[in-house]
């Protein structure tokens, strides 16, 4: 009980510490962590990434309220709380090594994401004077959160790796509005995502509670500090960090298979 408690304190806080310093995109480890860290069976991880996703995430908007536009949130957010139920029933059908395979491509494709530059802009949605261009930015808005509300219920992520470059590049808001807009929609996200799968899944809360309070601790230290950090340089490092993590997954899922 002890060994269990340590290593869910220990992966939290790493977690934590991520989503803090990157805004976004530390919650892709959190399966893999919960899996083969934890312990977890996947039907157990997908639903306490979830939940440790969600109220990390809460817990990282507070000091951002103020940057986050809410009405895209609301119709982004909306849209992936509807179709995350769809992920979730997909999950139940597919063999835990198909999903655990496919999650780890999908952390490849995000680290790509991550190593590729970012733009401050790029979409047609926001307005000089601040609002959002709803005739061109609502169909968007609306596609990418069912897309990224059906990998959160499918893989059990936060999807902020994918959001903030939706966000940025395709609906055209600046880098810190992306950032709280982002944590917002992971919030939405991952609570639809939550109770689509608690029909049928347990959670360990010898695992869930320290994991979660840890990863809360984590986000918010490492918060104060990201601003003084070079973001790039951030961003590098943690793709190198997903790619391993990666090839750890599919090595584990194919030999087990």
């Amino acid at each position: 009980m002890t060994g269990t408690l340590l290593v869910s304190v220990l992966l939290g806080l790493a977690i934590g510490v991520l989503l803090g310093l990157l805004g976004g995109g530390g919650s892709i480890l959190a399966v893999p962590a919960l899996v083969y860290g934890a312990g977890l069976p996947l039907s157990a991880a997908v639903p306490t990434s979830l939940l440790v996703v969600g109220i990390s995430s809460a817990t990282a908007v507070i000091p951002r309220l103020r940057q986050v536009q809410w009405r895209l949130a609301a119709v982004f957010g909306g849209s992936g709380a509807i179709a995350a139920f769809g992920g979730a029933a997909v999950n139940r059908l597919l063999d835990p090594t198909v999903v655990l395979v496919g999650f780890a491509v999908l952390m490849i494709a995000a680290g790509v994401r991550m190593l590729t530059n970012q733009s401050e802009g790029g979409g047609s949605c926001a307005l000089p004077t601040g609002g959002v261009h709803w005739q061109s930015c609502l169909p968007k808005a609306i596609g990418a959160g069912l897309v990224v509300g059906f990998l959160t219920g499918l893989f059990g992520v936060g999807g902020g790796f994918l959001i903030i470059p939706a966000l940025v590049l395709l609906l055209g808001l600046a880098m810190p509005q992306a950032v709280a807009t982002s944590l917002i929609i992971i919030v939405v996200n991952s609570a639809s995502g939550f109770i689509a799968h608690l029909g049928d899944a347990h959670l360990e809360a010898a695992v869930a509670i320290p994991f979660t309070l840890a990863a809360i601790a984590g986000s918010l230290g490492a918060g104060r500090f990201a601003s003084r950090l070079p973001a790039s340089k951030l961003r590098r490092w943690f793709a190198y960090l997903v790619f391993a993590v990666a090839a750890f997954v599919i090595y584990r899922a194919l030999t087990a298979a």
